[in-house]
């Protein structure tokens, strides 16, 4: 696949070192690059090493607009300067989740221009970097090509002689066009674009008609409640593959592309089988249990499972929790509408419920299996 970059920009991976508190951010010494790119709609926000081709990063986050940020790591506090306060010796960016507790930590690599010599000082070059990433992850029309011009005309000269040019790490698409969400031209996305702000209106007039049908005169505040990649993460999800039986794997497997199982097996060219063939289901028959628990593994430490687990999320608290249970076959206290009102649940209400749906659903199913077993047991004679 032919990926044509909408911007980018020298930075490096950060890991949290959880000894120190509060934890301090460890920058990796491998050099990078941050680069976006949209396919079918949606922006790519990816890193990999400089050696490494862009068809090939290291990360690849599929992101939903305003469902991410991506800020400076630390705040400007009321009584300083505009300068976000670095907890590091260095410029750092965080990618935080509002779906989700993930966090992504870069930091750029491109020369400081701090008159000072100050490490941590963040430039005008460098905040207004940021603001064009951010904005293209909120889904917001952004001129790349004008705001890369912009970002070149602040950098200035001082780093003319130095080997890591400030103003040669950052790169935009010369096609001239505008970008949003998906990286395609306005002209080329308007009814995508119309079709969006019609359901973010809609989902945004249930906000609305839920914050004024609490109750006059009285604030409504938004339940808190875990998020489901905060309730199903793999120290909670593997042990329950490591202990099931057959039959479980059985049915979990069921649910995953059966190409991916085919995988497992080694097959040698894919495109020629048919994954719903009698061949492939016996291939697919022919794994191991221990085979059938990594496979499954893999999912569940899978950064896309993280990203539909926090995809399911955001739908669940935007008002999507009635049409999701219902294509899930879930079932939920009051249809997942508010009581007494046509109104969906949303915020921490809709993914609670959601999860109670599911606890009910799944013990209804227990009980009628077990009720079935009973009425097809035949007593013989003594």
């Amino acid at each position: 696949m032919s990926i044509i970059p909408i911007i980018t920009f020298k930075a490096g991976i950060c890991d949290l070192d959880p000894d120190v508190q509060p934890p301090k951010a460890k920058p990796r010494a491998t050099p990078g690059y941050i680069y976006l790119y949209a396919e079918d709609d949606l922006i790519h926000f990816c890193w990999r090493p400089r050696g490494q081709p862009m068809s090939e990063p290291e990360l690849d986050l599929v992101m939903f607009p305003t469902d991410c940020q991506f800020r400076p790591y630390e705040r400007v506090k009321p009584d300083s300067t505009n300068q976000p306060k670095a907890p590091t010796n260095g410029r750092i960016y965080v990618l935080k989740f509002s779906s989700s507790s993930q966090r992504h930590l870069f930091w750029l690599q491109s020369k400081s221009q701090s008159p000072s010599r100050n490490p941590s000082f963040f430039s005008a070059r460098d905040l207004k970097l940021g603001l064009i990433v951010d904005q293209l992850l909120q889904g917001e029309e952004v001129n790349v090509p004008a705001a890369i011009a912009e970002v070149r005309a602040s950098g200035g000269d001082d780093d003319a002689g130095d080997d890591d040019h400030p103003m040669e790490d950052v790169q935009g698409t010369g096609d001239g066009q505008s970008h949003g969400q998906g990286g395609s031209s306005a002209a080329g996305q308007g009814g995508a674009r119309a079709e969006e702000s019609r359901v973010q209106n809609f989902l945004n007039s249930l906000k609305g008609s839920a914050a004024s049908g609490s109750g006059s005169g009285q604030q409504s505040r938004e339940k808190i409640f875990a998020t489901l990649p905060d309730l199903l993460p793999p120290s909670t999800t593997v042990p329950v593959i490591e202990t099931a039986d057959a039959s479980v794997l059985d049915r979990l497997l069921s649910f995953l592309p059966p190409t991916l199982l085919l995988l497992a097996q080694d097959a040698d060219d894919l495109s020629s089988v048919d994954p719903s063939s009698e061949t492939a289901q016996a291939a697919i028959q022919a794994l191991s249990l221990d085979q059938k628990r990594d496979i499954l593994k893999q999912v569940l430490h899978s950064p896309q499972f993280s990203q539909s687990l926090g995809s399911l999320t955001v739908a669940l608290r935007d008002g999507g929790l009635p049409t999701v249970s219902d294509a899930l076959g879930i079932k939920l206290k009051d249809g997942g509408f508010v009581k007494g009102g046509g109104m969906p649940l949303g915020g921490g209400e809709a993914v609670e419920a959601f999860i109670e749906g599911v606890k009910t659903t799944v013990g209804e199913e227990e009980k009628k299996g077990d009720g079935d077993g009973d009425g097809e047991r035949m007593d013989t004679d003594d």
